[in-house]
């Protein structure tokens, strides 16, 4: 198997944090990136859970509008007349 080489950016203490980390588990950072992506690619997504903050207020208000219906959505039966309504 043949080998390549791959430069990634990372803050300077994270990269501490994680040699330490991986060092612990008798792991180098090449070995671990390899493995983390070995794990990725056999899954088919990246192999732990990725989630965002909560939204803020004004999004929270905005779902809130479009859950609750206040004429910030509309359903369509046709095609045509949802075409004509987003290039109006």
């Amino acid at each position: 198997m043949s080998t390549t080489n791959v430069t990634i950016r990372m803050d300077k203490e994270l990269k501490k944090q994680a040699d330490d980390l991986f060092a612990a588990l008798g792991l180098n950072m090449s070995t671990a990136m390899g493995v983390f992506c070995r794990q990725a690619v056999r899954l088919g997504k990246i192999p732990f859970e990725l989630a965002v903050d909560m939204p803020n207020s004004e999004t929270l208000s905005a779902i809130d509008d479009v859950n609750n219906n206040r004429n910030m959505s509309k359903a369509y039966d046709d095609m045509d007349e949802l075409m004509r309504d987003l290039y109006a």
